[in-house]
């Protein structure tokens, strides 16, 4: 897959279609949904930056990102929209009978998730969720807290515990545990959970974000 470089992120070049795809046909693949909060971030740590960089695949979630990469690379890039994703492949594996798996959030909002999903896909496959205590990536990594999820061994695990925690997790997982799962991210949960903060969160790192495409604007 080709990829171009936004601030200090590698974005892949995709649509929601070949993600939808891509999460339906292929094993033990990464996936991270890319908005302007996650590249400026990355931007400032390197140590983010590194970890994003090692996913499979870099959406291109929210306009500044998908702008900034059709304006430096005349590529036509499209916003690969993180809702769109998850029910595109939700739909996408029906007939296939795919298995999902939830992983973060809370109790309330995760089975309100689910009973909305089993009214709009009747069909769906969901193996399980998981709700886990407040722990660290590395803590949350330990068999006592992701054991349920690999024994389930659903197609798609939908991970929600905040960036940049919620790659973290990914990352060390897929290195610790053998999985024939693709692990996605479905940031949506938390904007549920915290809509306030993190409208202010994501009003100030888009500011900086024109700022930073600026630069690198610029610099081309």
């Amino acid at each position: 897959m080709n990829s171009v470089l936004v601030l200090k992120t590698e974005i892949t070049s995709t649509t929601v279609e070949f993600i939808s795809d891509y999460l339906k046909n292929e094993k033990s693949k990464t996936v991270a949904i890319c908005n302007a909060n996650t590249l400026v971030r990355s931007y400032r740590n390197s140590d983010i930056q590194e970890k994003i960089n090692s996913f499979d695949i870099k959406a291109p979630d929210g306009f500044p990102v998908a702008k900034a990469s059709k304006v430096l690379y005349k590529n036509n890039q499209k916003r690969v929209d993180g809702y769109k994703v998850f029910h595109e492949t939700i739909k996408n594996g029906i007939d296939s009978k795919l298995s999902h798996y939830f992983y973060g959030s809370n109790e309330k909002v995760v089975t309100l998730m689910i009973k909305n999903l089993k009214k709009e896909y009747p069909e769906i496959n969901i193996s399980g969720y998981k709700c886990p205590p407040i722990k660290t990536y590395k803590e949350l990594c330990e068999k006592e807290f992701v054991e349920n999820m690999l024994e389930q061994d659903a197609d798609v695990i939908w991970v929600a515990l905040g960036f940049p925690k919620q790659e973290e997790f990914i990352l060390m997982l897929k290195n610790k545990f053998i999985l024939n799962s693709n692990i996605g991210l479905e940031w949506i949960f938390r904007l549920f959970q915290e809509p306030k903060r993190l409208f202010r969160r994501y009003l100030i790192d888009n500011f900086l974000f024109i700022i930073y495409f600026i630069k690198q604007y610029l610099s081309k």
